[in-house]
């Protein structure tokens, strides 16, 4: 597992850290994702949660811990929760701190989303859309469940300080979820004109290579985080 921080901008805190899936030596997502089958999907799956809430404990990691799923592995929503929950009290990693990010990458029937999503709610723990905007459902899942963060799409993020329409788009998320009462996060954060425009703009979470590269098998401390933005807070 690599792992990315995920900051709050106005508590100047690590608001959690996103565990990433990487190959024992290294290799990225892409890779190990391209060797997941119909097969070995629910096993894979399981195994990336357990191996995330281990890890980060071991780590000693001390807030959130967000965990990306494959809405497809589950096949039925408390039952899968079951090793999670187990594993949460192996390495003693409180489940409350869990977050379960499902990316719209992935086609899938809404009304399983949905299942799975309240049933995660239901048992404590936070959920997130991941790549928001990007995929297959966006704004109509969203009518019909809200999240607790919402992590739009780095496309969209990409020179957002210079596109007046990537610009007039996030407004109007940033509309919808305030009165959704929904946590906004911007990922993929890359340059110093998208962060100071998604700062001047309130966006209290954010992610991305400009803030912090995932690290593999360690975590990033405030310290070393916010060191490296100090000089815009100065502005």
């Amino acid at each position: 597992m690599a792992f990315q921080p995920i900051v709050d901008l106005h508590t100047r805190t690590l608001f959690a850290y996103e565990a990433l899936v990487r190959g024992v030596n290294g290799e990225g997502a892409g890779q190990v994702l391209s060797k997941v089958t119909e097969k070995n999907r629910y096993s894979f799956d399981q195994t990336c949660r357990t191996t995330a809430i281990r890890i980060a404990s071991e780590l000693g990691c001390n807030t959130r811990l967000s965990i990306n799923f494959l809405p497809n592995a589950v096949y039925e929503p408390e039952a899968c929760l079951r090793e999670t929950l187990k594993a949460a009290q192996k390495y003693g990693f409180p489940y409350q701190s869990i977050i379960f990010e499902v990316t719209e990458h992935e086609k899938v029937d809404v009304a399983k989303i949905l299942d799975i999503f309240r049933t995660y709610q239901k048992q404590g723990f936070m959920t997130a859309i991941d790549d928001f905007g990007e995929g297959y459902s966006g704004l109509n899942l969203l009518a019909m469940f809200q999240p607790d963060i919402i992590k739009l799409d780095m496309l969209l993020i990409r020179g957002i300080d210079k596109d007046p329409a990537k610009q007039a788009i996030f407004n109007g998320m940033a509309l919808i979820t305030e009165r959704l009462g929904i946590k906004l996060l911007a990922e993929g954060v890359e340059t110093e004109g998208e962060f100071t425009y998604l700062r001047e703009k309130g966006v209290r979470y954010m992610q991305g290579y400009y803030i912090c590269k995932p690290l593999f098998m360690n975590l990033a401390d405030e310290k070393q985080v916010f060191g490296e933005l100090d000089r815009h807070y100065d502005q």
